[in-house]
């Protein structure tokens, strides 16, 4: 891999869905590139295929053909046991609703990730901590989900998502479910993991005012992108 070389590319992307004999079809012969370091806003109505698209950034999903590209070597026809490890290394997911374990603490449930990992208790206690402090609630380590509220849950779900610190990040509708206030500030914490500390960010969103958070805006409809430069 050099410089050049994107962090993403998808090449001839098409994915359908069959239901029943009817094929739906979501991408169509879809390009796209993804540089490190970029941050990326996809709208669109519902149905366009952005959750799709992240399933697919993320390995998760599959396409019905075409190519994707991580640094060069393709992801799309790795077994199921490499892609949970390529997973591990390189992706963290940020969903809408946390999906915290709710009988866990904050590091607890921060820790989950590292668990397969062979570091020791005390080098995964210290990264924890770490993550924790980035996101700014290391004084809640100790409290369980319940004991949180929305956006104190979405952060420990961003640093559970960083704690491995993988080159990208996937976000679901990170704010999706929180006030105006409390989105702000999550917003803020993804510009500050994209400009401080490198991390490519792909982020689904309905709402304008988190897209104008990031560096690009995507916007899917019918299998296709319009861009708009942000930054």
């Amino acid at each position: 891999m050099t410089d050049a070389t994107p962090l993403y590319e998808l090449k001839g992307l098409s994915k359908r869905y069959m239901r029943g004999r009817e094929a739906t079809t979501i991408f169509d012969q879809l390009d796209m590139t993804i540089s490190h370091g970029d941050f990326i806003a996809v709208m669109g109505p519902s149905g366009s295929g952005k959750t799709t698209l992240l399933n697919l950034l993320g390995g998760i999903d599959a396409p019905s053909s075409g190519e994707v590209r991580f640094e060069g070597a393709r992801i799309d026809n790795l077994g199921q046991g490499q892609l949970a490890k390529w997973r591990a290394a390189n992706v963290g997911f940020i969903f809408q609703f946390y999906n915290l374990m709710p009988t866990l603490t904050a590091a607890q449930n921060v820790e989950m990730p590292l668990l397969l990992t062979k570091l020791s208790a005390g080098e995964r206690k210290k990264r924890v901590k770490t993550a924790l402090d980035i996101v700014g609630i290391s004084d809640r380590a100790g409290h369980r989900p319940r004991q949180l509220s929305g956006g104190q849950q979405q952060r420990v779900a961003i640093a559970r998502a960083i704690v491995a610190d993988p080159k990208v990040l996937l976000a679901d509708e990170p704010t999706g479910d929180l006030d105006r206030a409390t989105a702000d500030e999550i917003l803020q914490t993804l510009q500050l993991l994209n400009k401080d500390m490198g991390k490519t960010i792909i982020m689904v969103t309905h709402d304008p005012a988190a897209a104008k958070y990031a560096r690009r805006e995507l916007h899917l409809d019918k299998g296709r992108f319009v861009e708009k430069e942000l930054a």
